[in-house]
């Protein structure tokens, strides 16, 4: 069919002649001569727009110019629909012809022939991408108004993927040969062969454009990952061990990955990862725990522990069994710990050597989880009392030869790191009054002979068994320091006596008053004190002169100590420091960095005694101060700034001063006064419980018990004190309910 129309002169046309005439043969050549002398010289031409089609496709963009010019006085001229209309035609016809060439192949073919079609097919549709592509730019004034002005319309892109879709892809045969092809290539690429990416990306590319790609591939491959997977989950289970195992699954999800990032669409990624992780963990998880995680958690392989940690989270239920497989082994291993009294001369150690060990994995490979690591404590607490009293006795003995003199094993720092431990291990305990007893008797002993490898360090542990069991706990062995107690009292009538002053400081002061004739002497150090420490000496010297005539006050700075209030980046925390330390930190809130010089200038302290001093704050365990350059010794020219990035997880930490360590007896004790302390205890809340109730049943009053005591107590112990009591005319049975109770005022 001919269309005649008018068309405007062209003469920028014959720019095109040059380029043509190198590129094509001479009929082609004289065709497109004729074609443009008659454009410049005519002002209508008879157009064929078969012909138009057919020359396009030879020569590519060199005619583009001139059909482009072509179409647009045809839409000027009102035949747009016409033209729309003959033009899919054309290309309807033309792409009807191309399933002819797939359908030469036989029914069954082997990987060569498929291959061989999988190529053919993408040649076909590159082909078919570029023609398109070139039929849009001659016809792109009849795509930007004609067929964007009316929405039904699909744009000439759109109507050659249609085409495409409908005439060769939908095609059943020939769907399922390409699919086949594919799924055929990337199970021959999982098996470990070299297969052509680009070829299976350009396909799956084709199928996704065509929007055929979920139906007619996705849920085949889903299908059949699902049992290539299955299968080599099952086989490999049983033939590899569970660490050789644990990286065959990583690699497989990396290959996976690798996939999608290379030719797979993105919306497959979820399901396949998803059906990767069921199959080869899901559905495996408690046979890989029951075959490979103690072997794993004995040989302390934080590698794959962690790779095991990390694959488990991805799977449903996962991390629960993990968790539930590793409370179950430390119960296990800390009880063989615990329960076999061949093994008491190295329990304790053992249980912190297990200790750090569990905390380290539960740090490194399990990302300090909360659960994992409260699920830890639990086990720990359960274990560890499985065997009453005879844990809380040992922990005392070691604690007792780690304070003693002539404990050569550790540092300072090293030794605060050990109280930690062992405060740790303490914390599980429920008979805590058991090893009250024998820290109590193994303390008097270091004191009384002087023996104490650190002054600092029994501070520190009483420090720390305050804090963790309170004030109650502690009293009596604070109560074992002579000079202590007597400064107790001598503070509450000092703190009286400060608050009758006019002007009232804001910084809290308690003194010790040790009688030298009790305590080591020590050297007299003069330093340099701030006014306000200077000042409230001054007041308590005229206090303490003022109530005992005829006694002399030398201060010792060397023993004080104080709570500083530090802000860090963290949070607000409290420091407890000794004296020295105090004036080095309370410098840092004049100035940024101090030279060594500097801090001895300003503070008076000796040197050496400043070297242990700085180097405790910025080379021990909890480094308030950064030095430079960085080490564990302190020289003539270090500088020190303050830590604002110093983090810990108390809210008081202690930092222990750098002392030499001294020597001390070891100490055997026993628990028979343990159990009698216990009588009165039990007595004491009994009495306390139905002094305040007046009258109580007796369930009622051992479940009173049992939330007052702190250490365990069976049934018939609490029955027993009860009946001593009632003999005792404390309390009486009521007549009627026997099993009710009345307070005897």
């Amino acid at each position: 069919q001919c269309l005649v129309i008018p068309i405007r002169p062209c003469n920028y046309v014959s720019l095109y002649l040059p380029k043509l005439a190198e590129n094509y043969t001479e009929d082609t050549w004289l065709k497109l001569r004729d074609a443009v002398s008659a454009i410049q010289n005519s002002t209508s031409i008879k157009y064929n727009l078969e012909e138009l089609y057919q020359v396009s496709r030879l020569l590519l963009y060199n005619l583009d110019g001139i059909h482009h010019i072509a179409v647009e006085n045809l839409c000027s001229y009102k035949v747009s629909p016409t033209l729309y209309k003959q033009l899919r035609q054309v290309c309807e016809d033309h792409v009807q012809a191309q399933i002819k060439q797939f359908r030469e192949y036989p029914l069954f073919c082997n990987s060569l022939d498929n291959l061989s079609f999988l190529k053919r097919m993408n040649r076909c549709w590159q082909d078919h991408c570029r023609q398109t592509i070139m039929i849009r730019s001659i016809f792109l004034f009849l795509d930007r108004t004609y067929v964007l002005q009316n929405s039904l319309l699909p744009s000439i892109w759109d109507t050659g993927l249609e085409l495409f879709r409908t005439h060769i892809v939908s095609d059943t045969a020939v769907q399922k040969r390409t699919v086949d092809g594919i799924l055929e290539q990337i199970e021959l690429e999982r098996n470990g062969e070299t297969v052509d990416r680009s070829l299976i990306r350009s396909l799956l590319g084709m199928l996704s454009d065509l929007q055929v790609y979920k139906e007619s591939f996705e849920e085949r491959f889903l299908i059949e990952t699902n049992r290539l997977y299955a299968a080599e989950g099952q086989r490999l289970t049983q033939e590899r061990d569970v660490p050789e195992y644990l990286h065959h699954v990583a690699h497989r999800l990396e290959e996976e990955n690798d996939r999608i990032m290379s030719y797979l669409d993105q919306s497959t990624q979820k399901p396949l990862i998803n059906c990767v992780e069921k199959q080869l963990l899901g559905e495996h998880i408690t046979a890989m725990l029951q075959k490979g995680l103690r072997t794993l958690l004995d040989e302390n392989r934080v590698t794959e522990l962690g790779l095991l940690y990390q694959l488990f989270s991805k799977v449903k239920g996962g991390l629960p069994t993990l968790l539930q497989f590793w409370r179950d082994y430390i119960k296990s291993f800390g009880g063989e710990i615990v329960c076999t009294p061949e093994k008491d001369k190295d329990m304790v150690q053992d249980l912190l050597d297990f200790k750090d060990k569990m905390d380290n994995v539960a740090q490194m490979c399990f990302t300090r989880s909360e659960g994992f690591i409260n699920a830890m404590k639990e086990a720990f607490e359960t274990f560890i009392n499985k065997r009453p009293n005879k844990p809380a006795e040992l922990i005392a003995k070691y604690v007792d030869s780690k304070l003693r003199a002539g404990n050569k094993e550790a540092t300072e720092e090293e030794l605060e790191r050990i109280l930690d431990k062992i405060m740790i291990i303490f914390r599980f305990i429920h008979g805590k009054d058991v090893f009250e007893a024998f820290y109590k008797k193994d303390l008097a002993k270091r004191l009384l002979v002087g023996k104490s490898a650190s002054v600092d360090a029994e501070k520190s542990m009483l420090s720390k068994l305050k804090h963790e069991c309170g004030a109650a706990f502690t009293s009596k062995l604070e109560g074992m320091f002579k000079d202590m107690e007597l400064s107790k009292d001598i503070m509450i009538q000092f703190k009286q006596y400060i608050q009758n002053q006019s002007g009232p400081s804001n910084i809290e002061l308690t003194v010790n008053i040790l009688t030298m004739g009790y305590w080591p002497s020590y050297i007299p150090m003069e330093v340099h004190l701030p006014p306000e420490m200077v000042k409230l000496q001054e007041v308590f010297k005229l206090f303490y002169l003022g109530k005992h005539s005829g006694r002399k006050l030398q201060w010792q700075p060397t023993l004080g100590h104080a709570v500083l209030k530090a802000e860090f980046k963290e949070g607000k925390k409290e420091l407890q420091v000794s004296l020295f330390q105090t004036l080095v930190l309370l410098m840092f809130n004049e100035g940024e960095e101090f030279s060594m010089d500097d801090i001895r200038a300003a503070t008076g302290i000796e040197e050496e005694e400043l070297r242990r001093t700085l180097q405790s704050l910025a080379c021990g365990k909890a480094r308030v101060l950064n030095k430079n350059p960085r080490g564990k010794d302190v020289e003539d020219g270090d500088r020190f700034n303050f830590n604002n990035d110093f983090k810990h997880k108390l809210f008081r930490i202690k930092i222990n001063q750098i002392q030499m360590k001294e020597t001390v007896e070891e100490q055997v004790s026993t628990t028979e006064r343990v159990f009698q302390d216990r009588q009165y205890q039990i007595d004491a809340a009994v009495v306390r419980i139905m002094k305040m109730r007046k009258t109580l049943s007796h369930n009622l009053l051992v479940s009173e018990l049992y939330n007052q005591l702190k250490f365990p107590v069976k049934p018939g112990d609490l029955k027993k004190r009860i009946e001593s009591l009632i003999d005792r005319d404390y309390m009486e049975r009521d007549k009627e309910t026997p099993n009710q109770y009345h307070y005897v005022a």
